[in-house]
């Protein structure tokens, strides 16, 4: 079909994620995407600096992961996981109970990140309702925070800088503390621990569960804190009858340097939510994982099931590409491979210290990020990386990227000369 008429079809009838309806915006027309590149109907080609919103870590259209792809639907595509149960679920439930932080045992697959959110509190809540606490039905975390769309995940998103301010008075209210304090490698600020254990203490008898995303805020700012404010929360949260969730949605599978970013605290929570990279980018799939504590509080219950079953849940087809892309992961050097990254966006990036416009500079992992000190003007940021031949997703006050972890250092420099080239026009 001719591409102006399919670009003329998508703006009369496909809603965009985060934008009106009808679009303001024309979006870039993919005809196909290979190795890091996508390709566009007019020709050109683009370094995804975003990793298809942070999943594709292998890059595109990668033989091993289309050989499992082809393998299982050769198979069987999909089955009701309702009674019924299949190889490709069982490796992957397995595979993630040997890779995560020692302690998690139980794993429900489900289908987005935002819906693993929503199952880990539906567990926070059910656990202390089993057990008969019924008046902790509330959530801590703090501010600075995404964690989906869906209801809950909304309602513990940042109440003001987020998206979902519109629906104040309809979701829940939870608990927030202040962000933490940012810097990777900033000392511990202890009145911050004290703050927390202030309030942790106070709303005890009300709380279900801190959920936090580790050591990088994601969607909600792109900041990075000291791990050391985990153990915090884990050691309050125990001696508080507090259960404590992990959102590695964004995180997981090597990102910050480390296979899931609870490893750069050395501990476990008792629920982590997984998602984007599980599946390398293919399929959507999540889970949530818990442990056998949190699992038989909730069988103990007047109600003793999880009371949640997603159509597609462990999706067989997704399943097989979830376990080769773990596999294909852990058959490299991935560290190296992130830790070139992160050499590569640290070089690459301290020329943009000191343009005008820039408020701060910052890189864990294979994640790098200008922040200036302004909203980004979207459609002239798009122009501008566009034409470095740079696919790039700028939000808020970010010029961010997450870039696979195949890129090479050529790539690597394309990206960070584009989010330079944007930040000099900002």
């Amino acid at each position: 079909m001719d591409p102006a008429h399919l670009l003329a079809l998508d703006a009369r009838h496909v809603w965009h994620p985060y934008g009106p309806m009808p679009g303001q915006v024309e979006p870039l027309l993919v005809t196909e995407a290979s190795g890091v590149r996508l390709r566009l109907a007019d020709g050109r080609e683009l370094v995804d600096g975003m990793s298809s919103w942070w999943a594709a870590i292998h890059g595109y259209r990668h033989p091993v992961l289309d050989a499992a792809l082809a393998e299982q639907a050769g198979r069987m595509s999909h089955v009701m996981f309702g009674g019924l149960t299949h190889e490709p679920a069982i490796r992957l439930a397995t595979k993630l109970v040997e890779l995560t932080p020692p302690g998690l045992e139980h794993v429900f697959l489900c289908d987005s990140g935002s819906v693993s959110v929503e199952v880990a509190v539906k567990m926070c809540l059910q656990y202390w309702q089993s057990l008969g606490r019924k008046g902790k039905r509330r959530m801590l975390t703090w501010r600075g925070g995404y964690h989906g769309d869906t209801f809950h995940p909304m309602s513990v998103c940042d109440p003001d800088g987020g998206m979902h301010s519109l629906w104040r008075g309809v979701l829940p209210e939870q608990v927030f503390v202040p962000e933490p304090p940012g810097g990777f490698g900033a000392p511990v600020d202890q009145s911050y621990v004290d703050l927390l254990a202030r309030v942790i203490e106070e709303y005890a008898d009300e709380l279900a569960g801190v959920i936090v995303e580790p050591v990088v805020q994601g969607a909600g700012g792109m900041r990075f804190h000291n791990p050391e404010y985990l153990r915090v929360l884990r050691e309050l949260t125990e001696a508080h009858d507090v259960l404590l969730v992990f959102d590695e949605i964004a995180t997981g599978f090597g990102r910050t340097g480390t296979l899931f970013a609870a490893e750069h605290a050395g501990v476990t929570p008792d629920v982590l939510c997984l998602g984007k990279a599980l599946t390398g980018g293919y399929l959507s799939m999540a889970a949530a994982l818990c442990t056998p504590e949190v699992a038989d509080g909730i069988s103990r219950g007047e109600l003793p099931v999880l009371a949640h079953g997603p159509t597609f849940m462990a999706n067989p087809l997704t399943s097989a590409i979830a376990n080769a892309s773990i596999d294909l992961l852990l058959s490299q050097d991935w560290q190296a491979s992130v830790r070139r990254i992160e050499t590569g966006l640290r070089a690459g990036l301290a020329r943009a210290a000191d343009l005008p416009a820039v408020a701060d500079v910052r890189v864990l992992g294979a994640i790098g990020v200008i922040q200036l000190d302004h909203e980004v003007d979207l459609a002239v940021a798009t122009k501008v990386v566009t034409e470095c031949g740079v696919w790039l997703r700028p939000f808020r006050d970010l010029i961010y990227a997450m870039p696979p972890f195949v890129c090479t250092d050529a790539e690597v420099r394309s990206i960070t000369e584009a989010m330079t080239a944007a930040a000099r026009t900002a």
